[in-house]
């Protein structure tokens, strides 16, 4: 990482995706980035800030320099940029051939390939961004839903950080308050009562035990979860995925046992990113007659006992004209205490064979059950809000919700150094060692935002960016 203060160079990459396309983007960053266009490219008018010119691309390979393709140049002058730093962004047309060429001829000019994320970084180190707003961009980038993109939006725009802030100011100022008391002891300034420590402590843990609280919704909306179809053989597993997926992804045959290996597919439910695995039927009595199955049979159950324990939400398909077999109830008992749903499945056939009907199911063994149909349709909207609520535990989204395990640390640290605070202050600790614990927490929320984190972190969290953003 460049430190602040430090010898800027000027930094180049292509900024768009591998292959080709209607457009393409080579961006530079740095004080040379308006020499270097310049050579680059020959624009019709002069760069103005922030408007884009049409410009010729140059073939500076070929001794005559004509033009090989058009282009938009802008220009974004210092400090007025992404980066803090002069930065043109020269959109030709997406053929790797020419933007290889910009690249190559950027690189020979004296800039230096951009290494991930690094636009991003000195963003961040100009103080443009605070880094989870940086980590924001990341996200952006990587949305798989629109709840996703929308998330990031708002860390983008500070919801986090404006969220924290109020916390944080509440501490300065208490932290000001003691050292205040301890630097003037001997002057007119008052120490500050342990009562009053007492309740400026506890009016800070409310917000910050809420924000902590948030993460469990917010790391599932970054994240997504694993849902694993589990059942007996033709019970109707696949139908309900193909369901689901609103596709035939999942052979379906009225023969039992047609899944043999797990089947995957990602969907969004209410924007939750869930990956769907269908699994193969787990047999009644397994373990005594495993050897009369097939070994790709063996292989495959094997393999649905491991997406079981692996899933963070299981949907156990029972047939709703079947009773309850053993390997069922084991099944069930499994389950106890995890996120999980029962689908008595077959819900048209009930007429069918009344004498043998599931009752209805409000819950099988203590899990919450409802009918469906995948021939129908009967129960599936049902389903997929009752899967929706099982995956968020029924929070509601909020605007600046943690969504990192760096970001839920930095606040459980916070909480624990106040804890710790108020302990101290109740037991009569003097105020320079209260002050250390109150130090922590607030190193602890600066560090959210970026403030003090360390450089090897801010490296690893810049690592993970694609190269030219």
């Amino acid at each position: 990482m460049v430190a602040p203060g430090a010898v800027i160079d000027t930094i180049a990459a292509i900024s768009t995706p591998p292959g080709r396309g209607g457009i393409g983007i080579v961006r530079l960053s740095g004080p040379q980035a308006a020499s270097i266009a310049a050579q680059l490219v020959r624009p019709h008018q002069p760069l103005e800030h922030a408007r884009a010119q049409l410009a010729d691309v140059l073939d500076t390979d070929s001794s005559e320099t004509a033009p090989i393709d058009e282009a938009l140049v802008t220009f974004f002058g210092a400090p007025n940029s992404y980066t803090a730093e002069n930065l043109v962004e020269i959109a030709a047309h997406g053929s790797p051939v020419v933007l290889e060429l910009l690249l190559r001829r950027a690189l020979q000019l004296g800039a230096r390939l951009a290494e991930p994320g690094e636009f991003t970084e000195r963003a961040f180190l100009a103080g443009r961004l605070d880094l989870t707003q940086a980590e924001a961009v990341r996200d952006l980038i990587d949305a798989q839903t629109l709840t996703q993109a929308r998330q990031a939006a708002s860390q983008m725009g500070g919801a986090l950080s404006h969220r924290v802030a109020p916390a944080k100011q509440s501490l300065v100022e208490l932290v000001a308050l003691l050292e205040a008391g301890i630097d003037f002891a001997e002057d007119d300034v008052d120490v500050t009562p342990q009562t009053e420590i007492a309740r400026r402590i506890d009016e800070l843990m409310p917000p910050l035990t809420a924000l902590e609280a948030s993460f469990a919704r917010g790391r599932i909306v970054h994240d997504g979860l694993t849902l694993a179809i589990v059942g007996r053989p033709n019970v109707g597993k696949s139908s309900l995925f193909n369901r689901l997926v609103e596709r035939d992804r999942a052979i379906v045959t009225a023969h039992p046992g047609t899944t043999r290996d797990l089947v995957t597919e990602r969907i969004s439910l209410g924007g939750i990113p869930i990956e769907l695995v269908d699994t193969a039927g787990l047999r009644q009595g397994q373990e005594g007659a495993q050897a009369n199955l097939e070994e790709a049979e063996q292989l495959g159950i094997r393999r649905s006992r491991e997406a079981l324990a692996d899933a963070a939400l299981v949907l156990v398909v029972l047939d709703a004209t079947q009773p309850l077999h053993d390997e069922e109830h084991r099944l069930l008992a499994a389950v106890q205490g995890r996120p999980a749903l029962v689908a008595v499945n077959k819900s048209d056939l009930i007429e069918e064979n009344p004498a043998h009907a599931q009752a209805s199911p409000q819950a099988l063994d203590g899990i919450p059950s409802l009918f469906t149909s995948a021939l129908t349709g009967e129960g599936i909207a049902a389903l997929r809000e009752r899967l929706l609520s099982l995956a968020t535990g029924g929070g509601a989204a909020e605007p600046g919700m943690l969504t990192n395990l760096r970001q839920h640390q930095s606040i459980t640290t916070a909480l624990a150094a106040l804890a710790d605070a108020a302990k101290a202050n109740a037991g009569g600790i003097p105020h320079e060692m209260i002050l250390l614990d109150l130090y922590r927490a607030l190193w602890a929320l600066d560090s959210l935002t970026g403030q003090t984190t360390p450089d090897d972190i801010l490296n690893l969290i810049f690592s993970t960016f694609c190269v030219g953003k």
